[in-house]
């Protein structure tokens, strides 16, 4: 998809600087992909700290499975 995003000089060559890239577009997809990865990585963490996560197995048949 194809869409127009302005961004100042400065964020942008620090963007290519953090991300390798060396043409705009592939930078602002990483970073974008990044970002998302990251708040879903995040999201997943929460939800298992609080418990909502539901995993069918106990961790006697995981460890049982490993063997």
């Amino acid at each position: 998809m194809r869409m127009t995003v302005e961004l100042d000089e400065k964020t942008m060559d620090e963007l290519l600087k953090v991300t390798g890239h060396k043409k705009n577009s592939p930078a602002v997809a990483f970073a974008v992909r990044d970002f998302i990865n990251r708040k879903k990585a995040k999201d997943f963490g929460r939800m298992l700290r609080e418990g909502k996560f539901d995993y069918p197995a106990t961790n006697a048949e995981t460890e049982a499975r490993d063997v």
